[in-house]
């Protein structure tokens, strides 16, 4: 009873930490969100066994405690965060504001999760705001056993002070861990980064922008001190995830996306977007958060002409635009 209660009022101080709705039914105005204390949660990523990816998770016995054997909800896509001490796991896109993961799942800066699928092949603005401006490229995939096609974020493509930045993830038939599928370009020259974690560049160009690596492959920093910072992992879609989801995915695609965290400094009032829209300050989401998949619709609105357009109906840009040419890696 003991050990119920002390995982109840976790998981309460947790929405309110994080401004998670959990089984709300109303739309709500809370406060900027709080990410939990990073002291009570350990990232675990899932370790391979015989090809498949183990979601159990044991935590060192501490004097005077059990040994905590957790398993990592099977959404999360790579990884997971968990609490020992109160022997829980969550998805990271569940928990932090300003993410998007998998089958865009995003979790928004009121705290709420929600989904967009886009459509694939098309461009979406996901963050439009005075001086900055984020389109998301989508890839899809059709699984006609299912009759219903499944969308992830392949790019990003981001404006800012006359600059355009590109983030993506390389197409590939088969995933190899050994290589990097992340591909950086600022005004259409190629970012090179070391391939060892802990790797630094900074631009010449422009020396409040760099990009720190994460892990030694597919997962970066990419920070404009003052403005944003973006993590952004490649992950693919593997046989199991295919499985379980029924996302029919075919030897001829590993369907590599990204799964993205944002975290901005100098939004206004006015932000609009998919995400940018649960920035601002009055915002109320007409999303059904009850709802098991709460879907946010008005796709049309949202749509661009190309990843560095900054056409969509909601646009709220006003800055330059004009740089050199982009590398894209569409499928």
């Amino acid at each position: 009873m003991a050990r119920k209660l002390a995982c109840c009022c976790f998981l309460v101080a947790l929405a309110l930490a994080c401004g998670v709705a959990l089984g709300a039914t109303a739309p709500r105005k809370p406060g900027p969100p709080k990410n939990p204390p990073k002291s009570s949660l350990q990232t675990f990523k899932f370790p391979k066994s015989g090809g498949k990816r183990l979601y159990s998770i044991s935590c060192k016995k501490e004097r005077g405690k059990p040994l905590c054997v957790m398993t990592c909800p099977a959404k999360c896509p790579n990884e997971c965060l968990a609490s020992c001490s109160y022997c829980m796991s969550f998805c990271l896109c569940d928990i932090f504001p300003g993410t998007s993961c998998g089958d865009p799942r995003f979790t928004g800066g009121d705290g709420n999760t929600f989904y967009f699928h886009g459509k694939k092949d098309q461009d979406f603005c996901i963050v439009s705001d005075k001086d900055l401006h984020i389109n998301a490229h989508f890839i899809g995939n059709h699984n006609p056993a299912v009759r219903r096609s499944f969308t992830w974020i392949q790019a990003i493509g981001v404006s800012f002070g006359g600059h355009r930045l590109f983030i993506g993830a390389r197409k590939a038939a088969q995933w190899d861990a050994d290589e990097d599928h992340i591909a950086i370009t600022l005004d259409g020259e190629t970012v090179d980064v070391e391939t060892f974690k802990g790797a630094l560049w900074v631009s010449k160009a422009l020396p409040d922008l760099s990009v720190t690596r994460t892990d030694n492959l597919n997962a970066v920093t990419v920070e404009l001190d003052g403005v944003f910072s973006i993590n952004a992992n490649a992950v693919p879609i593997t046989d199991e995830d295919s499985q379980i989801h029924n996302y029919g995915k075919t030897e001829r695609d590993s369907l590599v996306h990204l799964d993205l965290g944002f975290k901005f400094h100098a939004l206004t009032k006015a932000v609009d977007g998919v995400l940018g829209q649960t920035y601002q300050p009055d915002y109320v989401s007409k999303v059904d958060i009850s709802a098991k998949m709460p879907i946010m619709g008005g796709a049309p609105k949202y749509l661009s002409s190309s990843l560095f357009s900054t056409d969509c109906a909601v646009s709220k840009f006003t800055g330059n635009n004009v740089a050199g040419p982009v590398v894209t890696f569409a499928s």
